[in-house]
């Protein structure tokens, strides 16, 4: 027998309450209509052909192709920072961050090199070889990179435990005083910030 409630409106039939989703039951999802596709027959469809090349040489040449693009790849990602493709050493946000820093800031460390060819060939003249200059030069070159690799890990590692406080300073201060002895344009990673930019 039918209810006549007016609220319901009229002829409403309570026996079988239909569920959100148009089924027969509440909370039960209607089906797609079509059968669920086997793994294998996806797989098959995600896969591209593949033909064996006809001899040896060609497997050779397109296995040293494959790997050369490989490598390309990842020295360009390396180049970038991206950090998939970095060293172990140079991975993680506290070495991004040392590197930032570094970058960021003109040194005089990064002139050693100079200094040190200048040196040598300052120890090839005879008359200058035995001076007492040449040592004191190369102690003031030692204490300039002493001292800025000192004050540059210093600062580097306040800023890491600012904000990565959860994250391994370990070895910070010897990473930064590093690349600041490296000339900028042969960083590696490459240099991702101006100088003068605030980190």
């Amino acid at each position: 027998m039918l209810d006549q409630d007016p609220a319901r409106g009229q002829g409403a039939d309570t026996s079988s309450p239909a569920g959100p989703t148009g089924s027969g039951r509440p909370g039960v999802t209607a089906g797609k209509g079509r059968p669920t596709p086997k793994r294998s027959e996806a797989e098959s469809r995600r896969r591209q052909p593949y033909t064996a090349p006809a001899d040896r040489k060609a497997a050779y040449r397109q296995s040293r192709d494959k790997d050369r693009t490989g490598r390309q790849r990842r020295l360009a990602a390396m180049k970038r920072g991206e950090d998939w493709a970095l060293p172990r050493k140079d991975q993680g946000p506290v070495r991004a961050l040392a590197r930032d820093y570094v970058d960021s800031r003109y040194s005089a460390s990064e002139f050693y090199l100079f200094g040190a060819v200048l040196l040598l060939v300052v120890f090839l003249l005879p008359g200058i070889r035995k001076s007492l200059v040449i040592d004191y030069v190369v102690l003031g070159i030692l204490a300039v990179l002493l001292v800025e690799g000192w004050l540059v890990g210093r600062k580097v590692q306040r800023m890491a435990q600012l904000r990565y406080p959860g994250e391994s300073t370990r070895g910070i201060r010897f990473y930064a005083a590093m690349r600041g002895t490296q000339m900028r344009r042969m960083r590696m990673p490459a240099p991702r910030v101006k100088r003068g930019a605030k980190v």
